[in-house]
């Protein structure tokens, strides 16, 4: 029955329960982002009929220019970084999500047909934005509770990218570790949607398992670019808000 779905409905009202039990004040958060899913799921079954018919390249860049600005938007919600948020998170997302894109359409593992570049196009930028929000979250909280051994070492002459080596070398590890676990456990632990869908379809499984490594490595790559382009593109806004909250 298509709408058996609901009843699962009920784990989101657990978590809803439990959130308020032990005041961890996300139930805004869970409730409306659970409505949200369930309505763009829906939107996205029917939009796909249509999306998957483009048949001009540069339309589809249109809409993997749409899913980046949404992402951006997202980020910015996520990690607010001040006036320049949005900004910081488009560029770092982006910049990730577009070598990587670019670089598997040089390779020919994904063509330029709606079918491949809108699924993969949307997984590519949806783990950019992932790793964007871990990772600028961490960076922050590093500099933060290391802001006077940050301030210590560029008093002595070091210069500031280099002071904050060490918050930006724990923040990028931080943000790799869920890729580096499906990477880790694919195929034991984690059953890829991509290789299940693909031999349901009657594809040859070599065909099916070497797509598959081919976005898991896309993964591990853009989830890296992005943790970097985040600290690098975020870390003059946040030094200065934790240095000018030191004093």
């Amino acid at each position: 029955m298509q709408y058996s779905f609901l009843a699962s409905y009920l784990l989101i009202i657990f978590a809803l329960w439990y959130s308020r039990r032990e005041h961890f004040g996300l139930e805004k958060t869970i409730l409306t982002n659970s409505i949200l899913a369930m309505v763009q799921l829906g939107l996205l079954g029917y939009a796909l009929v249509y999306l998957f018919q483009i048949e001009h390249p540069s339309l589809l860049f249109f809409v993997l220019l749409g899913m980046l600005l949404f992402g951006a938007y997202t980020a910015r919600k996520r990690t607010p970084l001040g006036e320049e948020s949005f900004t910081i998170a488009f560029m770092a997302i982006g910049a990730s999500s577009a070598i990587v894109f670019v670089s598997m359409m040089a390779f020919g593992v994904i063509h330029m047909v709606p079918h491949e570049m809108i699924p993969i196009g949307g997984m590519i930028i949806g783990n950019a934005l992932n790793v964007y929000t871990q990772s600028t979250e961490r960076f922050r909280a590093e500099v933060k509770n290391t802001i006077e051994t940050i301030e210590g070492i560029v008093a002595l002459g070091t210069p500031l990218k280099e002071a904050l080596s060490f918050a930006s070398k724990a923040s990028v590890k931080a943000s790799m570790i869920p890729t580096l676990n499906s990477l880790q456990t694919v195929g034991i632990i984690h059953i890829p949607g991509i290789t299940t869908g693909m031999l349901l379809a009657g594809a040859d499984p070599l065909t099916a398992v070497s797509y598959q490594l081919a976005v898991m490595y896309m993964m591990v790559a853009v989830a890296l670019l992005s943790a970097l382009f985040s600290i690098l593109f975020s870390y003059r806004v946040i030094i200065g808000a934790a240095f000018t909250a030191s004093r």
